[in-house]
């Protein structure tokens, strides 16, 4: 029993990882997005938020995802006097997306992944071993 709880509680680490990716893949995909109106605002980068709650049913904490909060670093500046977004003195404001920052938390991500994913791979492996033994 212990086994198929060890790989629900990585199941939910799964979920939430895949979701902290969508957020990330949607960050990088809007990083050069700016807005078409004069001194509109451009996309905003978003974090997204893991929070570690009781699950009665398995015993055990484990991970949710919450809704992503914006990020409200300042946006970037470029001077773009063709845009049609552009103010007054031609800059034009760009989201406030790192791609250096969002390529390492994807990174981050996609390691706790694999991690969470290798949990359950040698709990089934363990569960086999049990059930082989037990026919023998």
């Amino acid at each position: 029993m212990e086994f198929i709880k060890s790989i629900m509680i990585a199941a939910t680490g799964l979920k939430a990882q895949t979701a902290r990716m969508r957020v990330i893949a949607e960050n990088l995909a809007n990083a050069n997005s700016v807005s078409q109106t004069p001194g509109g605002e451009p996309y905003r980068r978003r974090i997204p938020v893991m929070n570690a709650t009781f699950s009665r049913e398995l015993d055990a904490l484990v991970v949710k995802t919450g809704k992503p909060i914006p990020d409200k670093s300042a946006f970037k500046s470029r001077y773009m006097p063709g845009h049609p977004g552009a103010n007054d003195k031609g800059y034009v404001k760009t989201p406030n997306v790192s791609a250096l920052i969002e390529s390492m938390d994807m990174k981050a991500a996609q390691r706790t992944y694999e991690a969470n994913l290798n949990v359950i791979t040698s709990a089934r492996r363990m569960v086999q071993r049990t059930i082989d033994i037990l026919r023998a």
